[in-house]
């Protein structure tokens, strides 16, 4: 088992200083977790096949899921692909940097490992000044998958990513929490009309503004079709415990998740609940309970949660859900990978 370094960030001094090791490994086919605005990512090089195939053994991901390449300037993604439609070129004005993975036509500088086998590449500008920074030291693309074992809650702190990177990877750069908490919205630009491979912090609602109109990917509602994006053809986002998910009307929902968690605390298991504020005040007190209070907080707090109730060895998590409008739409779809699709309707 190799040694994982760790640094912590001080942003107030110069980014290149401290970050010069960790682009130096990156250029040496290493691999280093770093912050973004939205969860931690797990980097390597993106054009060194090696060095991708280092980040689908440190996770045990499939390697027919695609990595998504981390860019520090608008410019860069002009290499990555055959060309820039005007969709694209749309979207990158508008939100650029920030929390939006662009999909285009790969071009033959990007290894097909890296495509997880497809002719075309995901590609984000990052807005967050640490993320930038270290893809400028390393100077190449960085190919970043959330920094956790396939499958479990992508982390949102550096702690998270050393439960599970630690003794896999060379370095962990803390950078503080990441504010947005869930992944980036995907949006494939290699169709007539734009479609939403993975819905993230740039919401359905934002796009339409910008574009006039978008399409979902049917994977996202659909259980028999497998969805395009990274991170959403397999189980995902999950904790250990059983987890459960209520959806419905608002009250019937909240009266049959406290009828729920009494008889599993009668039972004598170890409850965790992820509910609002109004819903807190009214189960039991042995109840282990986290609370939001809108749907952005929700979305911040949602998987260091979910890994807090695994080690507070609960048997049964159960998550209230929201309505699926602006943000919404990206919480609810990580509730439900979660939950592994165990939902009641209310």
């Amino acid at each position: 088992m190799m040694k994982t370094k760790r640094i912590t960030i001080d942003m107030t001094l110069p980014l290149e200083e401290q970050l010069a090791e960790a682009g130096q490994l990156l250029k040496d086919g290493q691999l280093v977790a770093f912050p973004t605005e939205t969860v931690y990512g797990l980097g390597a090089n993106g054009l060194d096949e090696m060095a991708a195939k280092k980040i689908y053994t440190a996770k045990g991901r499939p390697s027919d899921n695609p990595l998504i390449l981390h860019i520090a300037e608008k410019d860069d993604i002009i290499p990555l692909t055959e060309e820039v439609p005007m969709n694209a070129r749309v979207l990158i004005d508008a939100f650029w940097p920030g929390p939006l993975t662009l999909v285009v036509k790969r071009s033959a500088i990007v290894p097909r490992l890296t495509a997880g086998g497809l002719d075309t590449v995901a590609v984000r500008m990052p807005d967050a000044d640490i993320a930038r920074a270290l893809i400028r030291m390393a100077g190449v693309p960085i190919a970043a998958p959330s920094a956790n074992l396939s499958g479990r809650p992508s982390p949102t702190t550096a702690k998270t990513v050393a439960e599970d990177m630690d003794g896999r990877i060379a370095m962990i750069v803390d950078g503080g929490a990441c504010h947005i908490g869930v992944e980036s919205t995907i949006v494939d630009c290699t169709s007539p009309v734009p479609t939403v491979l993975r819905p993230g912090g740039i919401t359905v609602e934002m796009l339409t503004d910008v574009l006039g109109a978008v399409e979902i990917d049917k994977g996202l509602t659909d259980e028999s079709v497998k969805p395009k994006a990274p991170g959403m053809k397999y189980r995902h986002y999950a904790p250990e415990a059983e987890t459960i998910l209520f959806e419905g009307e608002t009250e019937r929902k909240r009266d049959g998740l406290i009828k729920a968690a009494m008889d599993a605390v009668c039972m004598k298991k170890c409850v965790g609940a992820l509910v609002s504020r109004e819903l807190a005040e009214r189960l039991p007190a042995d109840v282990i309970t986290v609370s939001y209070g809108d749907k952005a907080e929700l979305a911040s707090l949602l998987y260091d949660t979910l890994r807090g109730f695994d080690e507070k060895g609960a048997d049964v998590i159960y998550l209230e859900g929201v309505d699926e409008s602006d943000i919404g739409l990206a919480v609810m779809n990580r509730l439900r990978k979660a939950s592994g699709n165990r939902i009641v309707t209310a």
